[in-house]
């Protein structure tokens, strides 16, 4: 059984005992065809985003079911008869999809952590022969190893010689 998801406007100018009995006879043709209705929502008058019928406003209705593929075929032929009703859509909904999730903040991948260890360990040397040359090294910062794109070696221009 697919889930899908109907929506549909029906126009403000029912009562309200008319606009219920709409609701319940289209919610009926999901059990009629052996579907299972698994939520109603009514989000009552809202305005709408551009005129449809010189209306300004419309009750919104959301059907949420499952069924076959016949449910929502028949629920717009019953739209299309209904004059109270302005718009519908129907959408079929995804089954969840396994969604690759984000990498620890704590883990980085093997091949730019060894970049940034040979990295670290030049500037270690560089400042060790800096040393023994007798030269005071400058105070250096931190330095976090350079963006490295695809279309480059892999070697920061800083480590080429």
């Amino acid at each position: 059984m697919r889930q899908y998801e109907t929506a549909f406007l029906i126009t403000p100018k029912l009562e309200e005992e008319e606009r219920e009995k709409l609701i319940e006879d289209m919610a009926e043709v999901v059990k009629k065809k052996k579907g299972k209705m698994v939520n109603i929502e009514k989000w009552g008058k809202r305005k709408l985003a551009y005129p449809i019928d010189k209306l300004n406003e419309a009750v919104y209705v959301f059907f949420h079911y499952q069924g076959n593929p016949d449910i929502p075929h028949e629920l717009q032929r019953r739209f299309r008869q209904t004059e109270a009703i302005l718009r519908y859509l129907t959408l079929k909904k995804e089954a969840q999809i396994q969604t690759r999730k984000k990498a620890k903040p704590g883990r980085k991948s093997k091949a730019r952590s060894e970049e940034k260890a040979k990295f670290a360990k030049e500037q270690e040397m560089d400042v060790e022969g800096e040393k023994e040359n007798g030269e005071n090294p400058p105070e250096q910062t931190p330095e976090v190893a350079p963006e490295v794109t695809g279309s480059e070696s892999g070697i920061p221009d800083e480590v080429k010689e």
